[in-house]
């Protein structure tokens, strides 16, 4: 007599094994097909392959791939690239030395973002200052404000700020802001950006974070630009926070850098800020309008040049990651590099071993206490086989290291929200500042000097002292660093 209950629990127990082996396969099947990153395709399969179950649950929130056509429309992604390239090619570059060409075309072709000459720059290596500064510029503003910040808090600095956006909309100042909604998590009341349109504030929200709905964790706005008036721009790695000017010591005392920039090379800022918009709004703004008419005869007496740039997973070029390689191959002498973290992959790793094996100083300075301890151990796993290529490897004994800054050569520099970690590098909007012969380059070089005072060098016996369980952990850790 057949016993219907067992065979259909056996039945039912194929179907499953069917189904849940079926999802597992055809999932790698479709990380192998997406064309990735190898790297990262292999940190995916061995996720899927040793813990299936929370392998598929990150793989739907944080791995699929957010190709352009399954973001947005065609219509919405030219939107979110399109450039007023008439203004650009108008700018005369005839004079750009010729080592500084092809990073040009470079930029040009992915993001049409010139150089300029003539802005002033102002460097801020810690927050409060930067803080200070942004909060006078906006007081000053007369016509319109474009604030755009992964992290923007409902704290003592983030109200200041509110207070001071809503001041200037009551007198008529053109006031917009994004924010990205997974940087702000618990960090913000809800529906925030509802109550700012309350005092005739425009805000935007950046891929909204909805639990078990959000299939987009991946790609967050991680930029940090402020715009005055489309002639003084903010940039850098720090956020309207009050953990960004050191107001309490969770993770020590917190490092960080940004820029002013005041002249022609803000309208790239107001060109990233715009795209974004109307990426988010669905909608298409005229660019020149927020371009001062008195740039061409506005001009600083400051020597070199400037040009930030954007980079987005949109493009199919890892512009961060490209304009690194390139500061590193141009080093004759040294490379400074200042990083929250350092999870890289094998080019980068390798083209930082040969600049150090070929003569070249290269210093890198990581945080001491970190804000995320398994991104720190990841990145301390890189430790050992740098030291051993004779890159110098600092920790910031005062706390957390966060600025984003690369230092060559006294010519050259880079300074901007880009992490060296794969999210920063692959995944995120982000956006930098190519500075090149300019004043702010040597103050960021002295400021590397001046911040390695406060460091503890890391030597090749603290690599070998470590117990091997944490060595250990710390290498398997790193096989999943893409996925950091």
């Amino acid at each position: 007599m057949i016993d219907w209950n067992i065979l259909v629990s056996q039945i039912a127990t194929v179907a499953f094994d069917i189904v849940y082996f079926g999802a597992i396969i055809s999932t790698i099947v479709v990380i192998i097909l997406d064309n990735r990153n190898p790297v990262k395709t292999m940190a995916w399969i061995l996720i899927l392959l040793f813990l299936p179950i929370v392998g598929l649950v990150f793989y739907f929130f944080f791995g699929r791939s957010q190709r352009r056509e399954r973001i947005i429309g065609q219509k919405s992604y030219d939107r979110l690239l399109k450039k007023p390239m008439a203004e650009y090619m108008a700018q005369d570059c005839s004079d750009v030395p010729e080592e500084y060409a092809r990073l040009i075309q470079l930029f040009q072709h992915t993001n049409q973002a010139f150089p300029f000459e003539g802005n002033r720059i102002a460097v801020y290596t810690e927050g409060y200052t930067k803080l200070q500064s942004l909060l006078r510029e906006l007081q000053k503003a007369k016509q319109h404000i474009h604030i755009e910040y992964y992290i923007f808090e409902d704290d003592a600095i983030g109200r200041l700020v509110r207070d001071v956006l809503i001041e200037k909309a009551s007198q008529g100042v053109e006031v917009r802001v994004i924010y990205d909604d997974v940087g702000c998590v618990m960090k913000l009341p809800y529906k925030y950006g509802k109550q700012l349109e309350k005092y005739n504030i425009k805000c935007r929200v950046f891929n909204p974070f909805v639990p078990l709905f959000t299939n987009r964790l991946n790609n967050r706005d991680h930029r940090k630009i402020a715009i005055i008036d489309g002639y003084v721009g903010f940039m850098g790695g720090i956020n309207l926070a009050d953990e960004y000017i050191n107001a309490y010591e969770k993770y020590g005392h917190w490092k960080d850098a940004s820029i002013l920039i005041k002249g022609e090379a803000v309208f790239n800022l107001t060109v990233m800020f715009l795209s974004m918009w109307d990426f988010i709004n669905n909608s298409e703004d005229d660019y020149l309008k927020y371009k001062p008419e008195n740039f061409t005869s506005e001009r600083y007496l400051t020597n070199g040049y400037v040009q930030p740039f954007d980079d987005s997973p949109l493009v199919n070029e890892p512009i961060g990651e490209t304009v690194y390689l390139n500061l590193i191959n141009k080093a004759k002498k040294y490379i400074y590099i200042n990083t929250p973290y350092l999870i890289i992959d094998n080019e980068m790793a390798t083209a930082l071993k040969i600049a150090a094996k070929s003569g070249i100083d290269v210093r890198i300075v990581t945080p001491h206490i970190p804000d995320k301890w398994f991104v720190h151990a990841v990145t301390r796993s890189y430790y050992h086989s740098f030291i051993k290529d004779n890159i110098k490897i600092y920790e910031y004994s005062p706390g957390f290291m966060h600025s984003k800054t690369f230092v060559v050569d006294d010519e050259y520099a880079v300074i901007g929200s880009i992490n060296l970690d794969f999210r920063s590098l692959y995944l995120h909007f982000e956006c930098g500042a190519w500075l090149y012969k300019t004043d702010s380059v040597l103050k960021l070089k002295e400021d590397f000097l001046n911040t390695l005072d406060l460091c503890q060098q890391i030597n090749i016996s603290d690599c070998e002292n470590i117990k091997w369980p944490v060595k250990f952990g710390r290498l398997v850790l790193r096989l999943f660093s893409p996925l950091l």
